[in-house]
């Protein structure tokens, strides 16, 4: 996000009078650019300069040593202070004590210094007190405490008695300003605020001071006074050769098709960079570096069209521009070498051959080779236009993100690059002598702008506020659009620096944008007759609703995950989860370039955060879509008219990846927390389970448990041993819960035994078929109730040894669960009893003792037949 000191914006327009940085920030704001911040102008006085009069140093019992100073303020001194030590009083009577900690600097150093009253960044405000057995009254000053920069190692000297003066900040102070008791405030630039803009990827313009000054020229009305429009000196002719090989476009994009190049000759390398020009690079989050980079960055800044110096020593005529060559490796500026991609755009010079040598990566960074030096005297200066989509896979393929690449990836002008090198060059030769050659290369393949047919009432249709045929002319003529009318058909010719217009709706936008996003009126939509929520909405909601009544907390998490997490989950390499994993093509980040292919993989970063916050009693769930690459088609590249019709939304939805919808939860630590009554309850597999039984519930489902995996899907990350496998009535595979895998647990920094459940709701709300589970009548019957102690393999499902109990009762069995499990000697080896309870009864009638009998008779004869289950 470019930030954009008001001081350098001033330069190009002028601000409405009385305007505050907060007053710039909404004039934007109603155009679009979104202010992010406002940094500079938090010190209130009275901080002023100050000059060390004496410094004694005393060791202190924790240790630490502290220096006690007298500080002559000037105007602002003040003896009387309580606490001085008396020879220092007298010696230096017109002073101030002050109790520092810092030991960079010595008796007879300009500092700077903040006094009671004032209030530095934070806000932080000053008052004397007493420390360290002294009244120390007021406080020597560090970058950092005074929001310029992250220095907080020593105190700000600003001369030294040797004579020194210190640059921070990319700016000196000058020796007639350092005058006891003077206001540092101004000196110091403190008083210079900087609005940092959010730009969104259609306004890469606005990357600029330029682009910001035109947006509140939009604004405001105020003219605008383009930093751009400078005349080119010099011919444009045979200068340094330049041969763009790269007019064969590469995925219909051609990677470069303007590179325009021009030479210093006799620069001073040590010549300084201006004051100014260092303290405005800072201000915009640039580090000063030295004098021909610095102009670089200075005019990539104002203008927007990043440039790049190179020691023209060092190079070999002709450069070219080319697509990078199998095995092809360059040591960027950052000095690390990188394996170049067949579709890298490079800059190469002909070292060893015409473009044999690679010197930079184009549009993203320069090469280590040809990099200006402290005894660069000749400079060759590029500007180019380079394609977005090129530079963007390139600065994502090397994790390489530029302020160059920032600019160009979102559409730079392509009118800029031979008036950038007019401004750049201009003020290297201010301010580093040298001559500038007459002739300039400038090799321009750039296709004119195409002009866009729009009717006038257009923007009036689409938006919904009738604008008058003169208005829409304007406000397009305001962007720097060229309009031909022709009735009301509009011919409109965007300006080079807006590549993102390109069609009507891009016009209508600004006209909107232009007239104010504040007076379209707000008109709520008439909701539709007849209709409510379907189906699914209903049942999500119900599934939503239950699982927060039972103690979970809903999250939501971003669906991008990264291959590792599949490792750290141990998920097996032939599970569908990796199989059929969607890989983007242009990841938001590298490091996670995987659609999710279940919820549990990203609700995991949801817990770690929680825990890292200090939570010990996580329980949490989300609802949302998991994504599989089994159902990926051919996207389709044209359609049956002038709009989308539904059948081609049909046709667009087939090429897209299996979106099923699923519900999922995590709970680590405890269920029920400790009290003075009891003790704590930690959650265990089961509670994972009956949170599963829950879903089905609402769903209005019945689902059979097993401990068989699914196929083509491992039990991962769930324990083996602890975990169950859900299937509806036909089979149909749609959820796993249970206790996570101790390794797991290890690999994610989960607490021991956290345990989960992840169920397919679109299965199970396909299967409730239309149907919510309606609520249970109260019965008037008299129920009756079996016990049973069935003994049977230590293999066998209790879910599984319940449904065949509720199947055998049929309609007279109300409710089965088993309520005790025992394992020991009167049992026997590899066996275990299972203790069911049965509640019987008739929704018309009191079931006699025959009815129950039988009932009982056939749970018996079931258990058996299907288990081997016999009654202790």
């Amino acid at each position: 996000m470019p930030k954009i000191p008001l001081k350098w914006l001033e330069e190009s327009i002028d601000l409405l009078p009385g305007s505050t940085a907060e007053d710039v920030s909404a004039a934007l704001v109603k155009v679009g650019l979104e202010e992010e911040g406002i940094e500079g102008g938090s010190v209130a006085g009275p901080l002023v300069i100050g000059r060390v009069l004496s410094l004694v140093k005393e060791e202190q019992s924790n240790g630490k040593t502290i220096n006690y100073c007298r500080v002559d303020v000037g105007s602002h001194n003040d003896p009387a202070g309580p606490g001085h030590k008396p020879d220092n009083k007298d010696e230096y009577p017109e002073s101030r004590g002050i109790v520092c900690g810092a030991h960079n600097f010595v008796a007879g150093d300009f500092v700077v210094v903040v006094l009671p009253g004032a209030t530095l960044p934070g806000p932080f405000p000053i008052s004397g007190r007493k420390t360290y057995g002294h009244w120390s009254d007021g406080m020597i000053c560090s970058a950092k405490e005074l929001g310029l920069g992250e220095d907080h190692s020593g105190i700000i000297v600003l001369k030294s008695p040797s004579g020194e003066s210190a640059v921070f900040a990319g700016a000196s102070v000058p020796d007639e300003a350092l005058v006891p008791g003077a206001d540092a405030i101004p000196l110091l630039g403190l008083d210079e605020q900087t609005i940092e803009i959010n730009v969104t990827p259609d306004r890469g313009y606005s990357f600029s001071v330029r682009g910001v000054a035109r947006e509140y020229s939009h604004s405001t009305g105020q003219p605008l006074r383009d930093p751009a429009a400078i005349p080119v000196s010099g011919k444009r002719g045979a200068g340094f050769e330049i041969d763009i090989d790269d007019l064969a476009p590469i995925r219909d994009r051609v990677g470069c098709d303007r590179f325009a190049a021009r030479i210093l000759r006799g620069f001073d390398p040590s010549a300084p960079s201006p004051t100014w020009m260092k303290r405005r690079l800072d201000q915009a989050g640039m580090r000063p570096i030295s004098l021909a980079v610095d102009v670089t960055n200075y005019v990539m800044l104002e203008l927007g069209q990043p440039l790049h110096a190179y020691d023209l020593g060092t190079l070999y005529a002709p450069i070219q521009v080319r697509r990078a060559r199998p095995g092809e490796r360059l040591t960027t500026l950052d000095d690390v070498e990188r394996e170049l991609h067949a579709e890298d755009l490079l800059i190469t010079d002909s070292k060893d051959g015409l473009g044999a040598r690679a010197i930079g990566l184009a549009g993203v960074m320069g090469g280590l080779e040809t990099e200006i030096s402290d005894s660069t005297t000749d400079i060759l200066l590029e500007a180019a236009h380079f394609d977005p989509v090129t530079i963007a896979r390139t600065a994502r393929r090397h994790r390489l993100g530029s302020e160059a690449s920032r600019r160009f990836e979102r559409g730079v002008d392509t009118a800029l690059p031979p008036h950038a090198i007019e401004r750049a060059l201009g003020l290297m030769q201010e301010f580093g002598g040298g001559e500038i050659e007459e002739i300039y290369t400038d090799v321009n393949t750039v296709e004119p702008v195409r002009p866009i047919v729009m009717d006038a009432t257009f923007p009036g249709t689409i938006v919904g506020v009738e604008y008058r045929q003169d208005v829409v002319v304007d406000s397009l003529e305001q962007v720097g659009c060229t309009v031909v009318e022709d009735g009301t058909k509009l011919t409109v010719t965007p300006p080079t620096w807006r590549p993102d217009l390109e069609s009507p709706v891009n016009l209508v936008e600004e006209v909107a944008r232009l007239e104010g996003y504040d007076n379209l009126p707000s008109v709520l939509p008439v909701a539709p007759p007849g209709r409510g929520l379907t189906h699914s909405q209903k049942v999500r909601r119900s599934v939503a609703r239950t699982l927060a009544e039972a103690g979970l907390t809903e999250v939501l998490t971003y669906p991008f995950m990264s291959e590792q997490r599949l490792d750290d989950m141990l998920v097996p390499a032939d599970d569908i989860r990796r199989v059929q994993a969607v890989r983007l093509a242009n990841p938001l980040s590298a490091a996670m370039p995987l659609m999710r292919t279940g919820l549990t993989a990203t609700l995991i970063d949801a817990v770690k955060t929680n825990l890292g916050r200090g939570a010990q009693d996580v329980a949490i769930y989300e609802i949302g879509r998991a994504y599989r690459a089994d159902h990926i088609g051919n996207v389709p590249t044209s359609f049956s008219g002038s709009t989308i019709t539904p059948d081609d939304v049909e046709r667009l939805n087939e090429a897209l990846p299996g979106q099923p919808r699923r519900a999922a939860g995590i709970m680590a630590g405890n269920r029920v927390p400790a009290a003075w009554n009891h003790g704590a309850e930690p959650f265990d597999w089961t509670d994972a389970i009956a949170m599963v039984n829950k879903v089905a519930a609402a769903c209005g489902v019945e689902l059979s448990v097993s401990r068989e995996p699914f196929e083509g899907l491992s039990v991962m990350p769930m324990h083996p041993g602890r975990a169950a496998m859900f299937r509806l009535a036909d089979g149909t595979p749609v959820g796993v819960a249970g206790e996570m895998h101790p390794k797991v647990c290890e690999n994610l920094g989960l607490p021991a035994r956290t345990v989960g459940f992840e169920v397919i709701l679109d299965d199970m709300i396909e299967e409730s078929d239309g149907r919510i589970a309606p609520a249970t009548p109260v019965s008037q019957q008299v129920l009756a109730k079996e016990d049973f102690a069935f003994v049977v393999a230590d293999y066998v499902p209790a879910g599984e040894l319940v449904a065949a109990v509720r199947a055998a009762g049929g309609e007279l069995v109300e409710d089965a669960h088993v309520f005790d499990v025992y394992t020991g000697e009167q049992i026997g080896e590899g066996k275990k009893s299972l203790a069911v309870n049965v509640v019987m009864r008739a929704a018309d009638r009191t079931l006699g003792a025959d009815e129950v009998l039988a009932v009982r008779e056939a749970i018996i004869a079931a258990a058996g037949e299907e288990f081997g289950a016999v009654l202790r």
